[in-house]
Formats: structure tokens, sequence, C-alpha cells
């Protein structure tokens, strides 16, 4: 199923590109100015090498998906902390090159291709216009980890509704995942961004909603905090179950 299925229509490549870079940027600053890579993560098990190694791991995957399709079969049976543990082992300063390079390069790609173009992907085929979010999302979680270690601020931006976007496409997931049944009631979204501005998804009246801080809401739809962390606030049974049930990943 292309791109999961997900609603995207509200992705601009364009916009989420130049996010994407701002991102990698910003988590580069924190990451590059801790000498200590050993450090554990909230992750258990990964160190903030762990972190970074993945991140790497995972925009090497892209270009191998886009660039020779025929080849992704072999990243299926990868272990994703065997593959993290690997990378961080490596020496420090060849590692950040090599993440460096990797994310520049992803982009490069991501905003080339055209729309249309398939990959595969995880159980599915992909197009730019699920990655590019997709690896926002991805770099700004695993980078939530390395800034809680270091206890530097993730300053909230306009990137989150990309983010959040995506978490309320993957609702169906949250549900999937949980072995729910997935409800046939629509859910309205309301969720306040860094400027204090709304952003909303699903039709006004609808009897059941979810509304808080965006931050918090992608806080949780990717699991980095339980949702008694968060002050999101649900109204109906099915919003509380899929807030209790929030993700976008298998």
């Amino acid at each position: 199923m292309l791109d999961y299925g997900l609603d995207l229509s509200e992705v601009n490549r364009e916009v989420a590109l130049t996010d994407l870079l701002a991102e990698g940027d910003d988590l580069d600053a924190v990451a590059a100015a801790e000498p200590d890579w050993s450090r554990p993560t909230p992750a258990k098990g990964w160190t903030i090498g762990h972190q970074i190694a993945h991140l790497a791991a995972a925009d090497a995957n892209v270009l191998l998906a886009i660039r020779t399709p025929e080849k992704f079969a072999a990243v299926l049976d990868e272990d994703a902390d065997v593959v993290a543990a690997e990378g961080a082992a490596r020496p420090r300063e060849e590692l950040l090159d090599q993440w460096r390079g990797g994310r520049a390069e992803v982009a490069a790609v991501l905003g080339e291709i055209p729309l249309d173009q398939a990959f595969p992907w995880y159980g599915s085929e992909a197009t730019a216009t699920l990655l590019v979010p997709l690896r926002l999302l991805e770099t700004w979680a695993h980078g939530q980890d390395i800034y809680d270690t270091v206890r530097v601020e993730h300053r909230p931006t306009d990137r989150l509704k990309h983010i959040a976007a995506l978490g309320v496409a993957a609702r169906g997931l949250s549900f999937y995942a949980a072995r729910l049944p997935l409800p046939t009631e629509p859910i309205r979204v309301e969720l306040t961004g860094p400027d204090g501005t709304v952003w909303t998804w699903g039709p006004e009246d609808a009897g059941q909603r979810i509304r808080g801080s965006a931050r918090d809401f992608c806080l949780r739809v990717t699991q980095r905090r339980a949702l008694s962390e968060t002050a999101l606030a649900a109204v109906g049974e099915d919003a509380k179950t899929w807030l209790e049930n929030a993700r976008v990943f298998l």
C-alpha cells in the first residue's frame, strides 16, 4: 500500500525539506558540543552514539531504497539495536561525518525525485511525500532523547506541525498495534503551536476530541513521554484510547 494509505495531502515537500534540514542542524549543534557520546539516553541500552548511528543508518536505508530498490529487502532482516551498536562503536568524529553527509544527501535526493516515484519501505511502498516528514519526525524524536540526556532545551518550533500531522494521519496504526478496532466516529484534534496558533484536524462538530500543546502531542505519538507526563486532554472513549496507545510506528 503506497505511503501506508495515509492522507498526506497537506504535506508541502519544500517546506518539510527546509524543516528537516533545520532540525538536523539544530541537533548537530547539540550533539557535536557533547564530547562524551557514551552517555546513556532514555532509550534503554542506547547511548548518544547509538542514537546518531541509528539516524545515520536510517538515512543510508533511504538512499538504498531509492537508488537500488532491489537490494532493500536485505534491510528488513537487520536488527536496529545491533546496527546502532555497531555504529556507536566507531570513532565519534567518523560517525559524526557519516551522519552529516548522509542527511544532506538524503535531503537532496528526496527533494529531487518525482513525488509519484514509489520505492520500497518497511511493509509498504513510499514516496518522498511520506519520507520527508518521516525523516523529520525521526530526527526530532531521537534528537529528543539526546536533548534530554545533555539537559538542553529542545525548543519547540513550527516544524512540529509536520510531526503532529503524521501522528494524526497514523491514528489507525495506534489502534492496530494495540489490537483494538478502529473507531468509526471522527475525532477532532486541536493543538496549540509554539506561537499560540491552533492547528486542527477533523470536523468541528466531532463529539470526540483531543486538545493540548503540539509539543505534548508530538512527544506522545513518538512515545517520548507517557500520557501522564503531558497536559493533553481527551473527550470521548476513543480519543482517550488513542492517546493511551498513540504511536506513529510499529
